[in-house]
């Protein structure tokens, strides 16, 4: 099972640079921005956006010289669609821009367009929105109660969901209830956590060129699914795809708040296509917060059926995310509620489970995975659930860990998900050991007589990662399907590639992935290059351009290296095979006789070699004196779908809480985690580093907040407090590696894994500080108002109560 990191003569396992980061820090990187503000001939759009969290249109009007285009204006665009086939989808369409009703405060209903940003702005302010307010509902609470207003009044009456439910799962095993019977202690949770925004450094932004001589769009824009978003956008203004060039040059972030179609695309390309001129849309901070996605506003109530010593027999819960007003395309408002629903449990053995998951609709954002999606809350409330049952049944908390962490391979969740090789309970151990539990128990004593309030908390977690289309489509079950109509399910997954060598012998490597900040380039040439014994930056890797790769479905989900890595994998054997089988005709001998190394094909054992950039030479200018005419050129495709693999990690966090102020400040973090094999260590370790700190500021800091009417009050940062280097402390790492027949390169995905361990470690440390006080957190973020708040009235920070209160009891002091 444990592997070493590398092996010796490898690039695999290198730290290397990454080489995409000299022209970034030089400063010489090529944003959207930057591309607009070079078009001297760039006109600009800004959008007009609802005031109101509902209301009905009555009118739109500007005054002469203002260029403004309304719902009206685009009758003839089809609307965003997305769907799943399944019994509890509630399928809505998102209008471009909103015509006769507004369902939350940011909604585009009109855009203007000027000479200039500046102008454009201005343009903007002048247009005149009446707006009739209607009822709203403005928590998934009221959404569910009987008699709400209804979010979408479009969904058929007899629709199975109850009103403003848009997906509904359930899975029941058959033995739950009998589970639950014959356990020894049954153990409440209740955690929620407050909304987020994915707050990319770069906002999103698009510039939609329009060539004259052909009529073609080429889109320059923020994105990391190109290739999807150009379908997309081609379905709404009904063009052909090949009309419509979609790039994402420089990406400043996108934590998958950039993976949805945006509405305001599709009307750039529509307005470029009518106005047959060049337009820019630059989306300010507060347009950010208002209107580009919103994440993570979930109550999850889960039950723990317990042996007296520990062992989980039985899991069951509701779970409850709001969705926002609109569905987010490709991967619908389903994402986060199923996503829930078939990885509540986690690294944990559970034999029985009954858990409902619901996306319930309301008058706010609409929500689109962020790095992440649901696992953070779900691993909340399963290690805010063990330790709760540690301490109800006197157990130790890393004891009770170790007795239910998944240990034998290949295991099979009760929701049929399969999670492959990995190091759960090896992770614990390792995480315990560096976190020193004897000497902290010493500390935190000393510090409680001193009046200060020290806690530590440990969080496991497994990270699915590099799923294809089998994981996809077992989200959609078909039903009452017309054969005749094709279906509108997107059911993305696969990677392809497309690897050849050059006439000099330089390497290009196209790819459907793309990359945004990730390092990905970096890491694929080193894949490459093992196999053809050349050096990482003799490739150079394209991406991100609809018009030079081939068809793919971005980066997001921890997938680039597992499912790009596999395809540039398959390729690079490819190539090397048929570079083998010219080398051995020149060179006397058979292909397997060839090594491949520092730029030349030698025979195994002698000193005949040939260098690479000979034989392509050859290739491509003699090729009547090449062997096997009938092959093609140096050139390899390589498409790989696989199920998925799972990372896994133990996080431990120390806090020192001030309960005067209630104030957190995390003292040290620890990282013990297994993603298989590390094709670049510190890209690996950045991307950790990166995850824990967005996982801290869940934790403690930022939190997108309405007020009572609807409205956004944290729309700046002056309000939504992200953390700085003063508040993160330094992150140690520690590495496992197993290797799982599951990945094709024996990487397993590590872009999400810090976010989604580091809040319930955190929650875990700060309760288990304030445990003298009778604190303890179960809502996220557990900010000094909140922790001051729960002291002073001696009560936990919990969530607010919801419908399934008569359901499932609160958990008990």
């Amino acid at each position: 099972m444990m592997a070493a990191p590398t092996e010796p003569g490898t690039w695999t396992g290198r730290a290397l640079p990454r080489l995409e980061d000299p022209a970034i820090v030089r400063g010489w990187g090529t944003y959207v921005a930057d591309i607009a503000s070079r078009n001297a001939g760039c006109a600009y759009v800004r959008f007009v956006r609802s005031t109101v969290a509902s209301g009905r249109i009555l009118s739109i009007t500007a005054p002469p010289g203002v260029t403004v285009f309304t719902g009206r204006d685009l009758a003839d665009v089809a609307p965003i669609e997305a769907a799943l086939h399944r019994p509890d989808f509630v399928a809505v369409g998102t209008p471009i821009l909103a015509t006769d009703v507004v369902r939350f405060v940011g909604e585009p209903v009109a855009f203007v367009v000027a000479d200039s940003d500046a102008a454009a702005e201005d343009a903007a302010e002048l247009v005149d929105v009446d707006i009739e307010p209607l009822p709203a509902v403005l928590s998934a609470p009221d959404a569910l109660a009987e008699g709400a207003p209804l979010v979408h009044d479009s969904v058929p009456a007899d629709h199975q969901n109850a009103p403003n439910t848009m997906v509904d799962g359930r899975v029941t095993t058959p033995g739950a209830a009998e589970a639950f019977t014959r356990a020894d202690a049954i153990v409440p949770v209740r955690v929620s956590s407050g909304r987020q925004s994915a707050m990319p450094l770069e906002a999103r932004a698009s510039h939609a060129a329009y060539d004259r001589a052909d009529g073609r769009i080429t889109l320059h824009s923020t994105l990391q699914m190109p290739h999807i978003t150009r379908t997309g956008i081609a379905d709404c203004v009904g063009m052909a795809e090949d009309d419509l060039r979609v790039v994402a040059p420089d990406v400043g972030g996108g934590f998958g708040a950039k993976m949805t179609l945006a509405r305001e695309d599709v009307a750039l390309v529509w307005a470029a296509r009518t106005l047959r001129r060049d337009l820019a849309w630059i989306e300010t901070r507060e347009e950010n917060f208002l209107a580009a996605w919103h994440s993570r506003e979930q109550v999850y109530d889960i039950e723990g059926a317990f042996t007296a010593d520990g062992e989980l027999l039985a899991l069951r819960g509701d779970l409850i995310c709001d969705v926002g007003a609109y569905c987010c395309y490709p991967v619908t408002w389903a994402v986060e509620p199923l996503m829930a629903l078939a990885e509540l449990p986690g690294p944990y053995k559970v034999a029985e489970y009954d858990v409902r998951s619901r996306a319930v609709a309301t008058n706010k954002c609409p929500i689109a995975p962020y790095r992440g999606v649901s696992r953070p809350m779900q691993v909340l409330a399963m290690e805010r659930l063990m330790d709760r049952a540690a301490a109800h049944l006197g157990i130790d908390r890393v004891e009770i860990r170790d007795k239910n962490l998944i240990s034998e391979f290949p295991h099979r969740a009760p929701t049929g998900l399969v999670l492959d090789a990995a190091s759960h309970r090896e992770t614990l151990a390792e995480a315990a050991r560096l976190a020193d539990l004897d000497d902290f128990a010493v500390r935190q004593e000393q510090a409680r007589r001193q009046g200060r309030y020290l806690g530590i908390g440990f969080s496991c977690f497994a990270e699915r990662t590099g799923y294809g289309t089998p994981a996809f489509a077992a989200r959609s079950q078909p039903f009452g399907l017309d054969p005749t109509k094709p279906a509108p399910v997107i059911t993305p997954g696969f990677e392809r590639v497309i690897l050849n060598m050059d006439p000099s012998g330089g390497l290009t490597l196209r790819i459907g992935a793309s990359p945004h900040g990730q390092g990905l380039k970096t890491t694929l040439a080193q894949v490459v290059c093992d196999e053809l014994g050349m050096r990482p930056d003799q490739v150079r890797v394209i991406a991100s351009d609809t018009d030079a790769t081939p068809y793919g479905w971005g980066s997001y989900a921890s997938r680039a290296m597992v499912i790009a890595g596999g395809a540039s994998l398959i390729a690079a054997r490819e190539l090397a095979e048929r570079i083998r089988g010219l080398a051995a005709d020149r060179l006397g001998g058979l292909p397997d006789d060839i090594v491949l190394e520092d730029g030349t094909a030698r025979l195994r054992g002698g000193t005949e070699a040939v260098e690479l950039a000979v034989i392509a030479r050859d290739t491509y200018h003699s090729s009547h004196l090449i062997p096997d005419k009938g092959q093609p050129a140096l050139e390899a495709v390589g498409t790989y779908d696989p199920s998925g693999t799972f990372a896994n990690a133990c996080h431990v966090a120390e806090v020192e809480v001030d309960p005067q102020t209630g104030q957190v400040r995390v003292t040290r973090f620890l990282v013990a985690e297994d993603a298989g094999r590390l094709i670049n260590p510190a890209i690996v370790d950045g991307q950790i580093h990166g995850g824990v700190v967005q996982g801290i500021a869940n934790a403690l800091f930022e939190e997108l907040i309405y007020d009572d009417r609807g409205v956004l009050v944290t729309t700046s940062l002056m309000d939504f407090l992200p953390p700085t280097a003063a508040e993160v402390p330094d992150i140690e790492i520690s590495h496992l590696y197993t290797l799982s027949p599951a990945s094709l390169t024996g990487a397993k995905g590590v872009g999400e894994g810090g976010t989604i361990g580091a809040p319930a470690a955190i929650a875990n440390a700060i309760s288990d500080a304030l445990s003298p006080l009778g604190v303890g957190v179960f809502h996220l973020p557990a900010t000094p108002h909140r922790i001051r708040s729960a002291i002073r009235e001696g009560r936990d920070i919990r969530p607010a109560p919801h419908p399934s209160d008569a359901a499932v009891p609160a958990p008990q002091q």
